[in-house]
């Protein structure tokens, strides 16, 4: 059956609509809280030691850079490995996560700074809504290639919701503990697009397509999304934590935990390919998977050595499960996992939620001292008499909350987006950016690139005689 691909009318009514919709709700809304805003002047007054360096811009914009940086190139260009579907994965990642950091501002906001009525926002704001929109890159990686741009506004604007949903029932009504998002982003993120890619399944797509695999230059530009994502790791997982040790903590255990991965990545490549050469898949991928799993604990006293173990651990499992499980979700459940979001967000997700869960249990004031586990687990107000071995109870009955939101709310999402009204693509359409996009002349830039070529005619004549049997 041929699909209607034709964007001209549904995409440019639902991008001005929601921008539109954007502009009123934040001009309602949205107010500078008291740090951004003119206030800011009346308390430095009040104190008079206090200075401009104080304001929590100073100690939270360098990690927010390190944050956003990675939304927007690491995700990116980490899902170019496909051959020709390159401007859908950086630009339809780029779209969704301009839309999806406006919708969170808003709905984490009304969940966490809603005062008197309006939405105020700083700097931690900015941080915690690219947080929410990872969650939304990391589920389209479920989906690539697969989806209409609209179907991937669409999705956007639900997980968005659900997210801050999810993030609340575990943050505020739980009181878990996760810096770096090990259940609230990933493990909530992959089950979520895991989900909603086993609803649009398409059993018949791998026989009719055969554009998914990568080319050379493709797992390339690949790899700049990996290092970007490796390099700016340690500042996701300490972006919102508290000022002092266990910002600092967090950026070390995670730092450890990604060199692990590194190697046992690196070991396990080699080991289950007969020929013991590397695959660039697994480099990809499962050497970010120290990130992911060590988010949870990130703060906690884990140890160095502790990081060490967890991204040792991860490194395997993400690397097995790129070379075996992926291709047996596909080949017996009929579950197309693009990117692998299974193995290099889910399952180290859920790893770094018992993680955490066992880290918080095990906590004591030998350890921490008195006002550290305080300050650590945050045990004051109602949670002042919590005890860590309860707050590890919490900890791991969050994991199962963010995979009931997964799930359940991916279904939901997944029928919406079955509606043959989004424009999605056929099975032969697949991983094929022409679909969307307007592509270069291929015959030019081959004709371009002869000319240059003939200002080295030694080169091309080298090039000619090693063509010739």
């Amino acid at each position: 059956m041929n699909k209607n691909t034709f964007m001209r009318l549904k995409l440019p009514i639902i991008c001005f609509t929601w921008e539109i919709a954007m502009i009123i709700l934040f001009g309602v809304f949205v107010r500078y809280n008291h740090e951004a805003g003119p206030e800011w002047l009346e308390e430095k007054k009040k104190d008079n030691n206090k200075s401009d360096i104080e304001n929590d811009f100073y100690f939270r914009y360098p990690s927010f850079q390190d944050v956003h940086v990675m939304i927007f190139v690491g995700f990116g260009f980490l899902m170019t490995f496909l051959q020709k579907y390159g401007f859908g994965s950086v630009a339809f990642n780029f779209m969704l996560a301009a839309f999806g950091i406006q919708w969170a501002i808003l709905m984490q906001g009304w969940f966490h700074s809603f005062e008197d009525g309006k939405i105020l926002i700083g700097v931690e704001n900015l941080i915690n809504a690219d947080f929410c929109v990872g969650s939304v890159c990391i589920a389209f990686g479920g989906v690539l290639g697969k989806v209409s741009p609209v179907q991937v506004l669409v999705m956007t604007l639900f997980q968005v919701t659900l997210f801050s949903v999810n993030e609340w029932v575990l943050l505020n009504q739980l009181h878990v503990i996760d810096a770096g998002g090990s259940m609230t982003i990933h493990t909530f993120g992959a089950y979520f697009g895991l989900t909603v890619a086993f609803i649009l399944r398409r059993p018949k797509l791998n026989e009719r397509n055969h554009n998914e695999g990568s080319v050379y230059h493709s797992d390339i530009f690949a790899m700049i999304g990996t290092l970007f994502l490796w390099m700016y790791w340690p500042s996701f997982n300490s972006a919102v934590s508290n000022h002092g040790d266990a910002q600092h903590r967090a950026a070390i255990n995670t730092y450890c935990s990604l060199a692990s991965s590194v190697l046992t990545t690196i070991a396990i490549s080699s080991a289950v390919n007969k020929t013991g050469k590397l695959d660039m898949v697994h480099i990809q991928n499962a050497t970010l998977a120290g990130g992911v799993a060590v988010g949870t604990a990130a703060e906690m006293m884990l140890t160095p050595y502790g990081s060490l173990i967890v991204g040792f651990i991860c490194g395997i499992v993400s690397t097995l499960g790129y070379k075996y499980l992926s291709p047996l979700l596909t080949s017996k459940l009929g579950l197309h996992d693009t990117c692998g979001i299974h193995n290099l967000h889910g399952m180290p997700g859920i790893i770094g939620g018992i993680v955490g869960a066992v880290t918080a249990a095990a906590a004591t004031e030998d350890v921490y001292t008195a006002p550290g586990l305080i300050a650590m687990f945050r045990f004051e107000g109602d949670w002042a008499n919590r005890s860590p071995s309860t707050q590890g109870g919490y900890q791991a009955a969050g994991i199962c909350v963010s995979l009931a939101f997964a799930f359940v709310g991916g279904t939901i999402v997944g029928l919406i987006l079955k509606l043959p009204i989004w424009g999605e693509p056929a099975d032969e359409n697949c991983f094929e950016d022409a679909v969307y996009w307007e592509i270069p002349n291929e015959e030019e830039e081959v004709e371009t690139s002869n000319q240059y070529v003939a200002h080295e005619p030694q080169y091309h004549n080298t090039l000619k005689m090693s063509e010739e049997p």
